[in-house]
């Protein structure tokens, strides 16, 4: 894949080093316990309560940090974090592969917004909730961001035997995928159908919004190409094999020697593959639509 030298994205979070701190924040200090009672035992006590707590909200001071004796930041970092060669040439890959994925969806989306991309170690705390580098990258729609451990990388290269720079691109081009879904609203309404269909049928829609993102993936591909002639031979095969080593079927093969196919959430690594090349055959967004197809 021919990225080296093109422009970055400044739509990166780069968290890596940092982690989630909770400090003494899970304990409440008894002196401030103490005081509390008191105040709240005589209308004068809540009255100077009620200033407090107004003086400090004014001044940018959350009450609760005296409370539990903990004004530090929940994310701590070890300092300057330093990425071995390897690491940090894949955060040169993930930033320029993120702008191309801005360029295309800024021709094909009026007023498209990006989203941010964080990159993190180990774990990472989201709107979604937290997470760790075992969920893979993911995307959440509570903040518009991208969430990539770039460990994931290495996983799928040594463990899935899915390597290559362009098989790297695909994966954040599909959690892009997600978020288009998520600006034209499909992402809400599949997520709305949760706890009122069975689990079977939810893994379904599950499935379908998975494909759909590795459609959308495709698309990019499309166009990327078709505008910066980004591929090289062998590029698309990657991105193939990429799709076909993380397909449920032969995740499940893998782990456990069976295949449940009431259990898939994102597709049979045949799916997967066929929706991404669809996507980069067409190159239209119009053709991806995985829910009403007569097949997936």
């Amino acid at each position: 894949m021919k990225w080296r030298g093109n422009r970055k994205s400044s739509n990166v979070d780069d968290r890596r080093g940092a982690s989630s701190s909770s400090g003494s924040g899970g304990r409440l200090s008894p002196v401030f316990i103490g005081l509390i009672l008191k105040l709240v035992t005589s209308k004068k006590g809540l009255l100077l309560l009620g200033v407090v707590v107004a003086l400090l909200y004014f001044t940018g001071t959350n009450p609760l940090s005296l409370l539990t004796g903990n004004t530090n930041n929940q994310i701590q970092s070890s300092g300057a974090y330093k990425g071995t060669p390897e690491e940090n040439d894949l955060v040169d890959l993930t930033k320029r592969v993120l702008i191309s994925t801005e360029d295309v969806w800024h021709q094909l989306i009026p007023n498209y917004k990006a989203p941010v991309l964080v990159l993190f170690t180990g774990s990472v705390n989201s709107a979604c909730g937290a997470a760790s580098s075992a969920t893979g990258p993911f995307y959440c729609p509570g903040d518009d961001k991208l969430y990539i451990d770039l460990s994931f990388f290495q996983e799928m290269s040594r463990k899935l035997n899915a390597p290559g720079d362009f098989a790297q691109a695909y994966v954040i081009a599909h959690e892009v995928g997600h978020h288009i879904q998520n600006i034209t609203g499909i992402n809400r309404q599949v997520q709305q159908l949760r706890g009122k269909v069975s689990q079977t049928e939810y893994n379904k829609y599950s499935v379908m919004l998975e494909l759909q993102a590795d459609f959308y993936a495709g698309v990019w591909a499309h166009h990327a190409q078709k505008t910066a002639l980004i591929l090289e031979p062998g590029d698309l095969q990657e991105a193939l094999n990429a799709a076909h080593a993380i397909g449920d079927d032969r995740l499940q093969k893998q782990a456990t020697g069976r295949v449940v196919p009431d259990s898939f959430t994102h597709g049979t690594s045949a799916q997967r593959m066929r929706w991404f090349q669809k996507g980069y055959e067409t190159g239209d967004v119009n053709q991806g639509d995985t829910f009403t197809a007569s097949s997936l």
